[in-house]
């Protein structure tokens, strides 16, 4: 039977995914919280990982459960010839295809660009690889720690003298996805515009090396590599994070003199307003680590939302370094609905996180969980591709649908 309408600017809009782990999956995600129909294709001689992460149950893996939400799983075998022929018939009825598999999976699989073309001419493909589908590199596969790396991300993380270091979160997958996802809506604008579809050759490196900002040629301009250097900032101090009582961390950030003056009266540092190694932002700037720990013994036995309240109140930015236990007991992103509530059939009603976006008037509803492996197999064999409870039974039967 149809599924229920849910709204959003992107109704009507099938996308099938061919796509494991996160990059992949994300931007299927992203489309999916606008609206459009997400298919997702999966076999359980062929899992995608996140699936097994974290847990032995397939169907309530907590990896797989935070990126799926409103995604329709069907099963198909990809390693078969009538596999792949559903599939084929599956592009027939999309208007997005979204593959993150090892390089030249998709052309062994005779799914390359050319190949989806000659079933649906218009099709739109966006294809995500670490060095995108050409040049020397692009027979490589990797994660997300390897995007951050080869991306120059690594190298400017950590404090100064540290070396290069990693990030706690596979910020290179959830970027990539989010980019991959802005670029399938711009190919959707142009297809609409002229009736052409388009091939998207996403390089998950490229992508990450685009955002790591102007310190990408900082040595062109300052004859300096950017390295690592915490949170100094070139032309705002005092610029950091300051220990407060059990734990906490507070991060201010000093744009000026009038800041600095109303900082120092605030947490009774007139010392440090009166100093001639602090009295301007220069004289600041060329002896900030002193600042740095001169203001940590003067926070550090502050309760952190009392200091920033009455930091802020007297014209300072100062905010609570929040944890992912402070992020989610937040009032205000509850009020905003940055977290929605969704169903799973294994976990009941759990919040998940929302779409950043507000809309208005035609937001898509999102309510449902990640799905069951296959959980949509009836209908998009049946009301998708028109098949026989028979033919599905015997596709069944012959793990071809497995």
């Amino acid at each position: 039977m149809p599924l229920p309408e849910r709204g959003g600017p992107l109704a009507g809009v099938r996308v099938l995914e061919l796509t494991k782990v996160w990059a992949g999956p994300y931007a299927g995600k992203l489309l999916a919280h606008l609206g459009a129909e997400v298919i997702k294709v999966e076999s359980r001689t062929n899992l995608d990982e996140m699936r097994a992460y974290g847990g032995v149950d397939v169907d309530a893996a907590p990896y797989f459960l935070s990126i799926n939400q409103e995604i329709l799983s069907v099963q198909a075998n990809m390693k078969s010839a009538e596999g792949l022929d559903l599939i084929r018939r599956m592009v027939a009825q999309s208007d997005i295809i979204i593959d993150n598999l090892r390089p030249g999976a998709m052309e062994r699989s005779q799914l390359g660009y050319e190949a989806l073309r000659q079933i649906k001419p218009d099709i739109i493909q966006l294809s995500i690889k670490m060095w995108g589908n050409e040049g020397p590199l692009g027979y490589q596969t990797g994660y997300a720690p390897s995007f951050a790396a080869l991306s120059g991300l690594n190298y400017l993380v950590g404090h100064e003298g540290d070396v290069p270091r990693g990030m706690n979160i596979r910020y290179g997958d959830s970027t990539v996805g989010a980019c991959a996802a802005l670029a399938a809506i711009a190919a959707l604008h142009h297809r609409e515009r002229t009736g052409e579809g388009q091939f998207i050759d996403l390089s998950a490196v490229e992508t990450m090396t685009s955002l790591i900002g102007d310190s990408l040629f900082g040595w062109s301009v300052t004859s300096e590599v950017p390295h690592a250097d915490g949170n100094f900032h070139p032309e705002m101090c005092p610029h950091g994070a300051y220990p407060c009582r059990e734990g906490e961390w507070l991060s201010i950030a000093v744009a000026n003199d009038t800041e600095w003056q109303a900082l120092c009266r605030t947490i009774g540092a007139e010392a440090l307003a009166d100093d001639r190694r602090f009295a301007s932002l220069d004289a600041r700037l060329a002896n900030h680590r002193e600042l740095d720990i001169a203001l940590s013994e003067l926070t550090r036995d502050r309760g952190v939302l009392e200091l920033g309240e009455a930091l802020r109140a007297a014209g300072v930015p100062a905010f609570l370094s929040a944890s992912s236990l402070d992020l989610c007991s937040d009032e205000a992103l509850w009020s905003r609905g940055g977290y929605r509530m969704v169903s799973d059939h294994r976990n009941g009603t759990r919040p998940i996180i929302g779409p950043s976006w507000r809309m208005t008037p035609d937001e898509a509803r999102i309510e449902r969980g990640a799905p069951l492996i296959g959980e949509h197999n009836e209908y998009v064999y049946r009301e998708v591709l028109g098949l026989s409870a028979d033919q599905v039974d015997d596709l069944t039967l012959r793990k071809v649908i497995d």
